[in-house]
């Protein structure tokens, strides 16, 4: 190669070079501008948490539930319900993950049958699965306009029986039998092998209590609560209606050594108990999306823009691991690290799974659920992901807080995390 030949080509690959570096530095959401076809929040909503079995929804149907979200979630906005494109459910204990009753609901909500409907069941990473979900259809052209949303009545399902029958093969496989592995057991199992004490569970567990106690006394539930007007049977089988404002579980005054003197739960001799892990509950959450295009041309305000979401497996005996792993996944999808993160809306489906995974990921529990969470709240299993983002997008409106993270472990060994930036 003559000399001008080769500072031609030395040209070029400064060039090239030059190209590249900027895509490297723009490709992270850190950085990147704002951009029209953006995935974006307008509006979230949720039902009050009831207590499953005695509590203020355990007479309520599902598609009651549900049926109120999805009207909620377009009042707020005041947008038409034809103009919805799409809407994903998740649900755990419903038959089919509740797709006929999803439908159902859909239409008592006032939707047309223009409107279509599909159901997932992640699990408990269901609600936010059905919000990943809707964002990626956004993103990828095939709608403008969507609803991710949850719902779980646990008053009328029940966890065992809509696993189904089960093949005898599953027991002559380690991974497949640990699946069967009781949530509880899971938690003692995590304790047990990362060295998260009683003592740490019960003041985990008494600080999500003491936050939500103040949350829901100072009003910062309120943008999030979609009040919901039911019926609900007394102890003689006599109906009445009420209208349901605030979440049943909050427990004021609860502290680490009340908390100390509860007797294990799950196994003889342990250290989960019920009042460091989730209530069982009933409740739905919805969580409208569109392009940044879309919403501002309907002059619709914008919670936070959609990042990133990525879900990661572990080993079913130990699943409440699992945020620990999925956090990373996503965080590097959206060009961030968990010092960039203002707030972390992690599921406390055990404080001691809780523990690990804020240990694990180097996150300072000042961050994490500062209104508390489902040890407090309650964890309708389908509903709690939805829920979440819009306790997460609220809470950083007010504080002027820019980047969250939504993230949960999942019952037979995974976990699941979105990531979002906050708009204001």
């Amino acid at each position: 190669m003559n000399r001008a030949a080769q500072e031609r080509a030395t040209t070029i690959l400064s060039h090239l070079a030059s190209q590249f570096s900027w895509l490297e530095s723009a490709n992270t959401s850190a950085q990147l501008p704002k951009q029209g076809d953006d995935v974006v929040i307008v509006s979230a909503v949720r039902t009050p948490i009831g207590k499953a079995k005695r509590g203020s929804f355990k007479d309520t149907h599902p598609t009651d539930l549900l049926a109120a979200v999805l009207d909620g979630v377009l009042q707020k906005v005041d947008l038409n319900a034809q103009d919805v494109e799409d809407i994903q459910i998740g649900n755990v204990l419903l038959p089919g993950a509740g797709a006929t009753q999803a439908r159902m609901a859909m239409f008592l909500a006032g939707f047309p049958h223009t409107t279509s409907v599909s159901t997932t069941n992640r699990q408990c990473s269901s609600g936010l699965q059905a919000v990943a979900t809707i964002a990626a259809a956004i993103k990828s052209g095939y709608i403008t306009i969507g609803i991710g949303a949850g719902v779980e009545s646990m008053s009328s399902g029940d966890l065992m029986s809509s696993v189904g029958e089960l093949n005898d093969k599953v027991f002559t496989n380690d991974n497949a039998k640990n699946c069967l592995v009781p949530m509880g057991v899971t938690s003692e199992n995590v304790a047990e092998k990362y060295g998260i004490d009683r003592q740490r569970q019960d003041e985990f567990g008494a600080l999500s209590q003491q936050r939500a106690t103040k949350a829901q006394q100072n009003g910062l539930y309120d943008d999030e609560i979609v009040p919901v007007t039911t019926q609900i049977k007394d102890k003689d089988g006599k109906e009445k209606t009420i209208t349901v404002t605030k979440d049943d579980g909050i427990r004021p005054g609860t502290t680490a050594e009340k908390l100390a003197k509860l007797r294990p739960a799950f196994k003889q001799g342990g250290t989960s108990t019920g009042g460091n892990s989730s209530q069982v509950s009933d409740g739905a959450a919805a969580v409208l999306l569109m392009t940044r295009d879309e919403a501002q041309a309907r002059g619709l305000p914008i919670l936070g823009r959609f990042l990133s979401f990525g879900v990661a497996g572990v080993p079913p005996e130990i699943m409440g691991v699992g945020p620990a792993y999925a956090v990373p996944k996503a965080l590097e999808q959206a060009g961030l690290t968990i010092d960039d993160i203002d707030v972390m809306e992690l599921n406390e489906a055990f404080a001691s799974q809780a523990l690990f995974c804020m240990d694990h990921l180097g996150i300072p529990v000042e961050k994490v659920n500062p209104l508390g969470g489902a040890i407090a709240l309650g964890h309708p299993l389908g509903c709690t992901g939805a829920r979440q983002v819009g306790t997460l997008l609220h809470y950083m409106q007010k504080k002027r807080l820019k980047y969250g993270v939504v993230t949960m472990c999942i019952g037979t060994g995974m976990g699941a995390a979105g990531v979002f930036e906050a708009e204001f």
